[in-house]
């Protein structure tokens, strides 16, 4: 069999089916073999097979038709009403035959793309929308929207907003020079520069969609930490890529930074000798356990510092509290027998400790600051010092804003190891 036959719809202009001798009714097939004349046979009545040796041409129309009153997937239903077969079999021959036959998938795509071609040209419907927002004049949505007007689809405020000061005293005459004729048109060239870059910003905004701030910002929340300063980072080169370009970007190194971390995970079972999810369910149940044990031994030598003060410790019990009911903590426990040295700033675990050495990881324990910010503290007084071939305390103290004595030990202990020189 080739190909369905084409007809006009009245019965007798079509030739008799060679199977039940009645006008041919669609579907039917011709035969590719026979003939002349044509060889025509309808499938409602046919008992032979068309697609499958195991289905009469009977069964494939039940199917469809079954398929069509029951619905796809319940295929139960659709062996029931057809009597003749079990879900198993009715499920099998249709995802075979009806969907994942190449021959039909190519009949498909032809007629989608007639279709397409069919309606090309013709207009595309409108359809109404809601009704934009109309916020007031300096209302807190008016300043997150930067000023826009959904209904005039314009800002209240253009960019270079008084770009057009440069020519309301422009005029030109017939007995104008041709330097000053020049000079003019320059004017003019330049201001229609302006309004590329206005027009070119206005683009920017609505094809990345920053009108809608908060929404923005929402979404860009969903990403982890990491990917958050990469976002904020490549938010500049978003004018030059489009922005779906920006937008894969941005979701591929969301995805490469989950997959880093799952495979320093999956490291980490491997390294502590775990083969299966099991143990590593049972692995991090005890990890969990660990920290909740270290962060109890460290409250407690918390406890230890005050216990001498009755004062200083119900301070410090208040602030527990504080914490632990999920409100902010209170003052700083400030005991009555005379100030106390703060104990050394536990370095494990923060980012960063790794590349200290030795005595920065002392001086970061006893100075109580986190790695992190002593290799930004240490970098921006190198550069000082580079730039200006040494530096002084004062100029030290005007770069890094933190304590004045911390700032004196930084100096000190970067003067001592040769890292700086005093200017």
């Amino acid at each position: 069999m080739d190909r369905l036959g084409s007809f006009s719809n009245d019965p007798s202009d079509k030739p008799p089916c060679r199977g039940c001798s009645s006008y041919l009714m669609e579907p039917y097939i011709k035969c590719a073999e026979c003939g002349p004349p044509p060889f025509f046979l309808c499938l409602q009545t046919s008992d032979f097979p068309v697609l499958d040796p195991s289905w009469t041409a009977q069964e494939e129309m039940a199917l469809l038709e079954a398929v069509m009153d029951c619905g796809f997937g319940n295929w139960q239903d659709v062996a029931n009403q057809m009597c003749t077969k079990t879900k198993e079999e009715c499920e099998k021959h249709y995802m075979k035959h009806f969907i994942n036959n190449p021959l039909f998938a190519s009949t498909l795509l032809n007629l989608k793309q007639a279709e397409e071609a069919k309606t090309a040209d013709t207009a595309i419907p409108f359809h109404s929308t809601d009704d934009p927002p109309r916020p007031t004049f300096d209302s807190l949505l008016s300043r997150d929207m930067a000023g826009y007007m959904p209904a005039r689809a314009d800002f209240i405020e253009e960019f270079d907003n008084y770009a057009e000061w440069d020519l309301r005293d422009i005029d030109f005459v017939e007995d104008d020079s041709d330097i000053l004729h020049a000079l003019k048109m320059a004017v003019v060239d330049i201001y229609h520069s302006r309004l590329k870059e206005r027009q070119r910003r206005k683009k920017i905004i609505r094809d990345h969609g920053l009108i809608n701030l908060r929404k923005f910002q929402l979404m860009e929340r969903r990403y982890p930490k990491e990917v958050q300063d990469l976002y904020e980072t490549m938010r500049r080169f978003a004018r030059i890529v489009g922005p779906v370009e920006h937008d894969k970007f941005i979701e591929s190194h969301a995805l490469e930074f989950e997959l880093r971390r799952e495979i320093k995970r999956l490291q980490e079972y491997r390294t502590a000798g775990i083969t299966n999810f099991c143990s590593a369910r049972t692995y991090d149940h005890l990890k969990k356990t660990r920290e909740e044990e270290r962060l109890k031994r460290t409250m407690l030598s918390e406890v230890l510092q005050y216990i001498q003060d009755s004062s200083a410790c119900q301070q410090w019990l208040r602030r527990q509290a504080d914490i632990d009911s999920g409100l902010s903590p209170s003052l700083p426990v400030a005991s009555n027998s005379g100030r106390r040295s703060a104990p050394p700033l536990n370095l494990t675990g923060l980012p960063g400790t790794e590349k200290l050495n030795e005595k920065e990881k002392e001086l970061c324990q006893m100075v109580r600051l986190v790695p992190g910010a002593y290799l930004e503290y240490k970098s921006a007084l190198l550069n000082e010092c580079n730039k200006q071939g040494g530096l002084r305390l004062a100029q030290a103290r005007a770069l890094i804003k933190i304590d004045v004595n911390k700032t004196r030990k930084i100096y000190d202990f970067l003067i001592r190891e040769g890292y700086i020189t005093k200017g």
